[in-house]
């Protein structure tokens, strides 16, 4: 803190017990600023207060816990031998609870769709996984390096129900219903690369904010991409994806595919009627 702003922050709190003195009108509202700071509390301050309340309060004496003491989230309590020791206060009990409410609702919002899209390939006919991780492979950093590998896991994976290996038509779809992740997926070009590696398309399926509204455009999505959108629920295709040849799935996928359980069929019960037949 500039020496200016701590000088002011002292006189503020003298001026308190000393009703004559006065701050000049241009210092006021800084020094004001100061002593009754309004601070932003976000994820850093969320994830600090949630690893305190499950551990036994010792204090780390970095920036986001001042913040934390200053909004009114943490507490300090003194032991008997003189140590201190952080509690997280009845207020940040229930800042936690309002954070993870909001969570629980994006997550179960993002899980909603990716079954929708999941159940929509099972229909059309294809095997579908759900978060499965898979192994892709990235064009090297500059001429002249080796390939990079790296592990992604697309929400939904799918390939056609097939015995011919050059009929699978692998594809990644990717699901978003918030704007801020999609807006951070799109500035990560080598995820957006693997999947391209893994899939012979690769879909982005957008659904809608709180108030309904459509949480991007087809436009945003670069244009190796497909696009659906979730609209009066019903997912509608903006913009089709360009579909890339792949002859075959490397051995690792393979693998991957056949520890996973893939997305039950809507027709599964119906062939154990077969054995039951004669």
């Amino acid at each position: 803190m500039p020496a200016r702003i701590a000088q002011n922050a002292f006189l503020t709190m003298n001026c308190v017990s000393s009703p004559e003195n006065s701050l000049p009108a241009a210092i006021a509202p800084l020094a004001e600023a100061v002593v009754q700071p309004v601070i932003p509390l976000g994820r850093t301050h969320a994830r600090r207060l949630r690893e305190i309340y499950r551990s036994a309060g010792w204090p780390c004496q970095d920036m986001v816990e001042i913040e934390l003491l200053a909004g009114g989230m943490l507490e300090r309590v003194a032991g008997p031998a003189g140590h201190e020791t952080l509690r997280v206060s009845d207020a940040g009990v229930a800042w936690l609870a309002a954070t993870l409410a909001v969570n629980r609702s994006s997550l179960s919002a993002h899980e909603a769709l990716v079954e929708r899209v999941a159940c929509e390939m099972v229909r059309a006919g294809r095997i579908a996984w759900r978060t499965l991780s898979l192994r892709a492979q990235l064009p090297p950093a500059a001429e002249g390096e080796k390939a990079r590998w790296c592990m992604v896991r697309p929400d939904v994976f799918s390939i056609r129900n097939t015995t011919v290996e050059t009929y699978l038509e692998p594809i990644v779809h990717e699901i978003k219903v918030k704007r801020s992740d999609l807006l951070g997926d799109l500035r990560r070009p080598d995820k957006r690369g693997a999947y391209l590696d893994l899939g012979g398309e690769c879909w982005y399926v957008l659904g809608c904010d709180a108030k309904g509204r459509p949480i991007g455009a087809a436009d945003e999505i670069p244009v190796e991409c497909g696009v659906m959108q979730l609209e009066n629920d019903r997912l509608v295709v903006s913009r089709a994806a360009p579909r890339r040849a792949r002859q075959n799935l490397p051995l690792g996928v393979w693998m991957a595919l056949a520890k996973a359980t893939p997305v039950a069929g809507v027709n599964d019960g119906v062939q154990g009627l077969l054995g039951e037949c004669g």
